[in-house]
């Protein structure tokens, strides 16, 4: 089973992210507006469990963590991805850390840079075309969340909340 963790905004940031996500981003529908902690992860069911448990352990010792996004970025000329930048806090990379252990002990994929994608498989075109009216918006968001969702993949692709878990910390 493929599992994630992720962190989903308020209803205004996901709002706001899918005036550009409609439009741009190529899997729009496949999953709602989020920051991933714990990239696309195999399971074993039989170990679901376990990793269910672990996650609920985390939940109960992590504070509210505060969310602030400052303007819109791209990871060009690697990836024609854009994105709303989310800026890194202690709480964050504390909490990407420890779903990298434990139940989950697995290095992570890439560096771990928080961001909400709004666009993808754009053209060079297109990304600097969005990126400059982006800029031109002054994109700025701070709000507080307060649980942390593991999603879990069908095979069309699409992801679902599988359970949710309160920050108590």
């Amino acid at each position: 089973m493929k599992i994630g963790v992720v962190l989903f905004p308020s209803k205004q940031v996901q709002d706001f992210a899918n005036s550009y996500r409609k439009r741009y981003d190529t899997k729009y529908a496949l999953i709602s507006p989020h920051v991933t902690i714990k990239e696309r992860t195999e399971v074993d069911e039989a170990e679901l469990p376990k990793v269910l448990e672990y996650l609920q352990q985390i939940a109960e010792t992590t504070k509210p963590i505060q969310l602030k996004i400052d303007g819109a970025r791209s990871f060009a000329p690697t990836n024609n991805v854009l994105y709303l930048k989310v800026l890194p806090t202690r709480e964050l990379e504390a909490l990407h850390a420890r779903l990298h252990e434990g139940a989950l002990d697995q290095p992570p994929k890439y560096e771990f840079l928080p961001h909400i994608t709004i666009g993808q498989d754009l053209t060079d075109a297109e990304l600097f075309d969005v990126l400059e009216r982006m800029r031109m918006e002054q994109v700025h968001f701070e709000e507080t969340i307060n649980r942390m969702a593991v999603m879990y993949e069908l095979e069309n692709e699409t992801w679902n909340v599988y359970e949710t878990f309160r920050f108590r910390g």
